[in-house]
């Protein structure tokens, strides 16, 4: 999912987002734990999602303490 699109989504979708995406890279590191996952590289990709989407929910927190004050 590209930036556009991440900022596309409404707040609730966002945030339901990233609670799904959590809960794959928690399901991603236990299935890893135990036997070594075909492409490791998924966890760094599924972090970095959360992290972008993460950084817009911040982002869009932000602008609405501002917009208020």
């Amino acid at each position: 999912m590209k930036n556009k699109e991440i900022a596309g989504l409404s707040d609730q979708e966002l945030a339901e987002k990233i609670k799904t995406e959590q809960a794959g890279l928690n399901k991603l590191k236990v299935n890893h734990a135990v036997s070594p996952i075909e492409n490791p590289l998924s966890i760094r990709l599924t972090r970095r999602f959360i992290a972008r989407l993460s950084s817009e929910a911040s982002k869009r927190k932000n602008a609405s303490v501002k917009s208020k004050k």
